[in-house]
Protein backbone atom coordinates (compact mmCIF):
# COMPACT_ATOMS: atom_id res chain seq x y z
CA UNK A 1 0.00 0.00 0.00
CA UNK A 2 1.22 3.46 -0.88
CA UNK A 3 -0.38 6.80 0.02
CA UNK A 4 0.24 10.18 -1.56
CA UNK A 5 -1.15 13.49 -0.37
CA UNK A 6 -1.18 16.40 -2.81
CA UNK A 7 -1.20 20.07 -1.73
CA UNK A 8 -4.55 20.68 -3.43
CA UNK A 9 -6.09 18.40 -0.72
CA UNK A 10 -6.21 15.14 -2.66
CA UNK A 11 -5.31 11.85 -0.97
CA UNK A 12 -4.51 8.84 -3.17
CA UNK A 13 -4.35 5.40 -1.53
CA UNK A 14 -2.80 2.88 -3.91
CA UNK A 15 -3.41 -0.72 -2.82
CA UNK A 16 -1.88 -2.57 -5.78
CA UNK A 17 0.29 -2.03 -8.87
CA UNK A 18 -2.19 -3.88 -11.07
CA UNK A 19 -3.59 -1.92 -14.03
CA UNK A 20 -6.80 0.05 -13.49
CA UNK A 21 -9.62 -0.77 -15.92
CA UNK A 22 -12.49 1.19 -14.37
CA UNK A 23 -13.12 3.93 -11.85
CA UNK A 24 -16.38 4.29 -9.98
CA UNK A 25 -17.33 7.48 -8.12
CA UNK A 26 -18.89 6.73 -4.73
CA UNK A 27 -19.88 10.37 -4.31
CA UNK A 28 -18.42 13.55 -5.75
CA UNK A 29 -15.21 13.39 -3.69
CA UNK A 30 -14.54 9.63 -3.36
CA UNK A 31 -13.48 7.50 -6.32
CA UNK A 32 -12.57 3.80 -6.28
CA UNK A 33 -10.59 2.14 -9.10
CA UNK A 34 -10.71 -1.56 -9.94
CA UNK A 35 -8.82 -4.18 -11.94
CA UNK A 36 -10.42 -6.35 -14.59
CA UNK A 37 -11.23 -9.05 -12.00
CA UNK A 38 -12.89 -6.54 -9.64
CA UNK A 39 -10.04 -6.13 -7.16
CA UNK A 40 -9.75 -2.66 -5.63
CA UNK A 41 -6.58 -0.93 -6.79
CA UNK A 42 -6.86 2.70 -5.74
CA UNK A 43 -9.00 5.05 -3.65
CA UNK A 44 -8.93 8.79 -4.33
CA UNK A 45 -10.33 11.24 -1.78
CA UNK A 46 -10.86 14.85 -2.83
CA UNK A 47 -10.84 17.46 -0.04
CA UNK A 48 -9.20 14.88 2.21
CA UNK A 49 -8.07 17.27 4.96
CA UNK A 50 -11.36 19.19 4.87
CA UNK A 51 -13.27 15.92 5.39
CA UNK A 52 -11.01 14.61 8.17
CA UNK A 53 -9.30 11.85 6.17
CA UNK A 54 -5.84 13.43 6.42
CA UNK A 55 -3.61 13.54 8.40
CA UNK A 56 -3.87 9.94 9.49
CA UNK A 57 -4.24 8.91 13.10
CA UNK A 58 -2.46 5.64 13.78
CA UNK A 59 -3.45 3.54 16.74
CA UNK A 60 -1.27 0.59 17.70
CA UNK A 61 -2.79 -2.39 19.42
CA UNK A 62 -1.72 -5.91 20.19
CA UNK A 63 -3.52 -8.88 18.76
CA UNK A 64 -5.40 -10.94 21.32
Amino acid sequence: MHTTYYDDDILVIRLSDKPIVREVPQDWNTHVSYTEDGTTVEIVLLEARANGAYPFEFKHARAA
